[in-house]
């Protein structure tokens, strides 16, 4: 094997994880067949339009996968995470998503996820050290189903 240079970078570089992603969602619609990925993100404001919630995530194949949520400090415990996330449900529902796929970590909104009927699927342990990241499944009801 020859030798490679490799470029490291301690800088986010928000084009290139852009390219990379479109670049894995290419091989992977080939390799499966599926072509129907979209992202869903949604946003809530406060009155000067600062942005005090958000939410971003992908469907593709039958599932949907936030990406994160998250809600400032100040405005918790008032409902805004459990809107973004139940207006992410809808619309996954809306695309014909069967689940909702998300990671957390033990520090974070286990018990939140926990009461909206998520289920721990997965934890990796020592991610971060000390702590673990959490796998967490939600199966979806059709819209018209009982």
């Amino acid at each position: 094997m020859r030798s490679v240079e490799i470029e490291l970078s301690g800088e986010w570089d928000a084009e290139f994880d852009a390219f990379l992603s479109e670049r894995i969602y290419e091989f992977n619609s080939h390799a499966t067949g599926l072509f129907d990925g979209r992202a869903i993100v949604g946003r809530i404001g406060d009155a000067s339009g600062r942005t005090i919630a958000g939410v971003t995530g992908h469907t593709w194949g039958g599932t949907c996968q936030v990406t994160y949520l998250w809600v400032q400090e100040s405005h918790r415990r008032r409902g805004l995470g459990r809107a973004l996330l139940g207006a992410v449900e809808v619309e996954a529902r809306r695309r014909d998503c069967t689940q909702v796929v998300l990671a957390t970590h033990t520090f974070q909104a286990a018990g939140f996820y926990e009461t909206l009927g998520y289920r721990q699927r997965a934890a990796i342990p020592d991610y971060p050290i000390g702590h673990a990241q959490l796998l967490y499944v939600k199966k979806l009801v059709a819209s018209g189903a009982a």
